[in-house]
C-alpha cells in the first residue's frame, strides 16, 4: 500500500498545532503580591483589582500570588529560580485550595513546584467542580525546595521540579492539599502532562510555523 507522505505530514502537523493551542498556562503574572487570585482568570479580578485572561478558571480565596523579593524588596516572595518570573502561587489557610474550570479540560495536568515540608501534599484532579465527581488522577509532591540550587540561590525556595500526568475524561476541578504555605506553584498547565515555561502569549509564536506549514502543505496537495 502506497503511503501519501505529504498527507501524513499534514495530519501530524495539525495534531501538533492542536496540542499547542489546547494547553493553557497559568503563570500568575499580574495577580499581585499577597493578593488572592480569585477570578483573575475568570473574567473578574484578583483581590488587588487586577484582571487576567478569561479562561473560565476560578481559585478559592486561599490561593494567593507572591512576587519575588529580588524584583523589589517591597515584595514578599522568598524564592528564586521560578520557571516564569516573577510571580508564583501559594495556598494558605487550612491546607486545601480548589481550582474550578467551568468548561473543563482534558489530556493532562502539570506544573512546577517548590516544597519545603515532609508532610503529604497532593493535587487531585476531579471530574466535577469543587472536588466532586470521579477522581481522574493525583500528583504527589516531594520535598525539593533547596536541592542543588544554582543561578540565583538567595531565595529560601530555590529549586523547582516539573510534575504532571495524563488522564482520561474531562476534569472540572483540581484540589491542592497539604500543609498551608509550604508549597509554591508556577506555570499550572491545563491540557498537557508536561508543564510549559512559555507563557500562553508565547504559544502563538510557536503556532505561526505550524500554520505556515499547514498552508504550504495544503498548496502542495492541491497541486
Amino acid at each position: 500500500m502506497k503511503i501519501d507522505m505529504k498527507r501524513l505530514f499534514l495530519v501530524a502537523t495539525l495534531f501538533t498545532c492542536k496540542s499547542l493551542s489546547a494547553a493553557i498556562v497559568l503563570d500568575f503574572e499580574g495577580v499581585g503580591d499577597q493578593a488572592s487570585i480569585n477570578d483573575f482568570y475568570n473574567g473578574g479580578k484578583s483581590s488587588s483589582g487586577a484582571s487576567g485572561q478569561n479562561y473560565g478558571i476560578h481559585f478559592s480565596n486561599d490561593a494567593t500570588g507572591l512576587i519575588d523579593s529580588n524584583v523589589d524588596f517591597k515584595y514578599s516572595g522568598n524564592f528564586a529560580n521560578e520557571p516564569s518570573a516573577s510571580t508564583v502561587a501559594v495556598f494558605r489557610n487550612g491546607g486545601v485550595a480548589t481550582m474550578n474550570v467551568a468548561s473543563g479540560f482534558d489530556t493532562g495536568f502539570s506544573f512546577f513546584y517548590s516544597y519545603s515540608s515532609h508532610e503529604s501534599a497532593s493535587a487531585d484532579i476531579y471530574g466535577g467542580q469543587n472536588g466532586t465527581g470521579e477522581l481522574l488522577g493525583s500528583l504527589h509532591l516531594s520535598t525539593n525546595f533547596d536541592q542543588g540550587c544554582t543561578n540565583n540561590p538567595s531565595g529560601y525556595y530555590c529549586h523547582w521540579n516539573p510534575i504532571g500526568l495524563q488522564f482520561k475524561g474531562i476534569a472540572k476541578s483540581v484540589v491542592f492539599g497539604g500543609p498551608p504555605e509550604y508549597a509554591l506553584f508556577d506555570n499550572l498547565t491545563l491540557g498537557s502532562a508536561t508543564p510549559s515555561k512559555v507563557p500562553i502569549v508565547g504559544a502563538f509564536w510557536f503556532m505561526g510555523p505550524c500554520l505556515l506549514a499547514l498552508l504550504s502543505m495544503g498548496r502542495r496537495i492541491r497541486h
